[in-house]
């Protein structure tokens, strides 16, 4: 089975995480976990790349961050879910667009995002990108609510 877990920093993440690391997947299964940036954090981060910086403040500027966090989410499903190959993927894009075009060009079986559960008003001026994905998507698409609902 093909797991596309598209990530991005939030609580919600979180508990896709926990999700995919709960349940027993078939023998062979693979999870690429996608963070996407946005063009202009892209741009930030190759502006960033090429200041001189100590190895401890690499981690703590703001774009690097998000890189940090789809590689300890990779870390964390490889150290409990041992049997799946988990693959970690930085995109580039609008997010609900790249994940589905990786979902699509991967071949995906799942895509699983997380909710954040914002309320009415910011889901009209934002858009939903879970929604989004579930909507267009050509593969089956599980939506995770965080937990304890305290986005």
């Amino acid at each position: 089975m093909r797991i596309l877990l598209a990530i991005d920093g939030f609580p919600p993440s979180l508990a896709a995480v926990d999700e995919v690391c709960s349940r027993p997947w078939p023998a062979g299964s693979e999870v690429r976990l996608v963070n996407v940036r946005s063009p202009v954090e892209s741009m930030l981060l190759k502006e960033a790349s090429h200041l001189p910086m100590l190895h401890d403040q690499i981690f703590e500027h703001p774009v690097w961050k998000d890189v940090k966090f789809l590689d300890d989410a990779a870390a964390a499903l490889e150290r409990l879910a041992p049997e799946l190959k988990v693959t970690p993927v930085l995109l580039e894009g609008r997010a609900k667009d790249a994940i589905l075009d990786e979902a699509e060009q991967w071949d995906a079986d799942l895509i699983m995002v997380g909710s954040h559960g914002s309320g009415i008003i910011k889901h009209i001026f934002l858009g939903s990108v879970s929604l989004a994905v579930a909507v267009n998507a050509k593969c089956s698409v599980e939506i995770v609510r965080n937990k304890d609902n305290s986005v």
